[in-house]
């Protein structure tokens, strides 16, 4: 078995708890997690550090992670978020092998054990409406008070929730109830629900069943069920571990798991709440649940964001027991540290402006070889091609350019890359005084892009050759919100801050022709532009769509530098 003084990873509170229970024989040596989703949404960034945290402990310190649906409110939950779930923790890199396992599964046992609460005096059926519970429940200053049928005796209690069962009674009619402390300092303990009545087909167990468990009492239990020695969950349930505890020892189960909370992640410039991502796809905001622009791991995924960055990223947050707020800019390192090692390199001219260079021969066609990736010349290179007619970025001309303007104005010399020196000699304009195309020559001395009478040139701008390029759509993605906590101020609408910037997309993108045989999940640079990647949704061979995963811009780094 390995120990956290063994592993690379750095230690943390979590592990500390782990390594001192295999020290004293805790779980006769055993460690197994798990990793509970509900299907009612797809899963983001913060569920991937979940993902990384239980699957990662579970494969250092040779045990097990069960995945788990938590599959108790049939109202919100679809098969279609089951199968998204189970892809985004295989595409993570993560494999819970033979350890599948649904709340649904349990539904019978978890019954079962209501009777028994019910049986011990520790459960009751309450007829509170649900605004009369909330005013029976008190406040944080004030205890609460016990509800008119909380003393039913237990034959009753049972006969009811049997009847609650059989389908007697009307969706929020009654609830079963644990019978703990209506005076506890703990709202958690006061009498929570444990059970209620919703008439809605289940997934997996159809309509079979009119009443579903609280999560509170479904995972507790499924947890014991399981074996799990450590529940790990994030800080909100702090407030829900005595009630965790409660449970399973009231009804001495054989295994009792312990509850570990860590915080969760709060990244800049999104959201994280599984609501407010449904009304941001809902209302249109977004298109789907896989919006680039979405926190997503699907999202991320069509962005162009790899699974072992994800990881990466997760790592070096690290696990803490206080929430903070992450700078997306770390996130953005990770991806673009990744990218940076294995995508290959190519050209692209996202806002295309025409070049004819005039002394070059009209039927005459040239191909350079370019390095596919300068750091690893082992991958080999690419045929470009070049003609008399070409496009180049719109923002590498500049008319009047100051003079550290290093790229392209008249009379002025730059290398296109790979290829020859090229000169400026006339903008055409059209009507409205718009530069429409290049004049240019080129010194035929300069193939490769250097001259021999050793003249110094010092911009050096990217190209497609006009009569190659392959037609792209690309679509350039920026934050989803104007401010780093959109959800920060409770007196706004969250939507009121997204970014009407957010996506920008450029219809007439001229690509070098390499790229048409370009494959979803294939990474690339385009050079001085960013990553890019080809969407795995919209496009096609007769209509390819880019996304920009990343800018080339390292915001990170110029933080840390600070």
């Amino acid at each position: 078995m390995t120990t956290d003084s063994e592993s690379t990873t750095p230690s943390n509170f979590i592990r500390n708890i782990i390594d001192e229970d295999l020290k004293t024989g805790k779980n006769n040596g055993q460690v197994v997690t798990r990793f509970p989703p509900e299907p009612n949404g797809f899963l983001h960034i913060g569920h991937a550090k979940s993902i990384c945290l239980n699957f990662g402990l579970a494969a250092d310190y040779e045990g097990r992670c069960h995945l788990r649906f938590d599959d108790t409110n049939p109202s919100k939950e679809e098969v279609a978020y089951v199968d998204s779930i189970m892809t985004d923790v295989r595409w993570l890199g993560f494999d819970w092998g033979a350890n599948l396992y649904y709340t649904s599964d349990y539904f019978e046992k978890i019954y079962d054990a209501a009777v028994s609460l019910i049986k011990l005096g520790k459960a009751y059926v309450c007829d509170l409406t649900p605004e009369e519970m909330r005013e029976y429940r008190g406040t944080l200053t004030e205890p609460g008070r016990e509800s008119p049928q909380r003393n039913r005796p237990v034959e009753e209690n049972l006969d009811i929730f049997q009847r609650m069962r059989d389908g007697e009674f009307a969706d929020g009619a009654c609830v079963l109830r644990a019978k703990i402390d209506m005076t506890s300092g703990n709202i958690n303990m006061r009498d929570p629900i444990i059970y209620r009545v919703l008439r809605a087909t289940h997934h997996r167990t159809g309509d079979k069943w009119c009443i579903y468990p609280m999560y509170d009492f479904a995972h507790s239990l499924s947890d014991a069920m399981e074996s799990i020695t450590h529940s790990i969950c994030t800080l909100e349930f702090e407030d829900h571990r005595p009630l965790y505890d409660w449970i399973l020892e009231t009804l001495a189960t054989s295994c009792h798991p312990q509850q570990i909370e860590f915080a969760r992640l709060n990244l800049t410039y999104t959201v994280m709440s599984k609501r407010k991502l449904l009304q941001l796809v809902n209302d249109g905001h977004v298109s789907s649940w896989d919006d680039p622009r979405m926190p997503t791991i699907s999202g991320f995924r069509r962005r162009g964001y790899t699974a072992k960055a994800i990881r990466t990223f997760c790592e070096r947050i690290g696990v803490a027991k206080r929430d903070s707020m992450v700078d997306t800019a770390l996130l953005e390192f990770s991806i673009r540290e990744d990218l940076n090692e294995l995508a290959p390199r190519a050209l692209g001219v996202l806002r295309p402006l025409k070049v004819v260079i005039e002394n070059y021969p009209e039927d005459q066609t040239e191909e350079f070889d370019a390095l596919n990736h300068p750091g690893n010349p082992e991958i080999g290179t690419r045929k470009v091609p070049f003609a008399r007619e070409l496009y180049i970025e719109r923002d590498d001309y500049m008319e009047d350019a100051p003079k550290k303007f290093f790229r392209m104005s008249e009379g002025r010399e730059v290398r296109f890359r790979f290829a020859y020196l090229i000169t400026c000699r006339e903008a055409i304009k059209d009507a409205n005084g718009e530069v429409v195309e290049l004049r240019c020559t080129y010194d035929p001395e300069t193939r490769g892009g250097s001259a021999p009478d050793g003249r110094k040139v010092k911009g050096t701008i990217h190209w497609v050759s006009a009569s190659h390029a392959v037609d792209a759509e690309v679509r350039l993605y920026d934050r989803l919100f104007t401010v780093e906590n959109p959800a920060g101020d409770k007196e706004q609408d969250f939507k009121e801050l997204i970014n009407p910037q957010s996506l920008t997309v450029l219809s007439n993108c001229k690509l070098e022709p390499s790229l048409a045989q370009a494959q979803v999940g294939d990474n690339y640079q385009f050079e001085r532009m960013g990553y890019f990647c080809l969407d795995n949704v919209d496009s096609r061979p007769e209509q390819l769509v880019f996304n920009r995963t990343v800018t080339l811009r390292d915001t990170w780094a110029k933080m840390k530098g600070k």
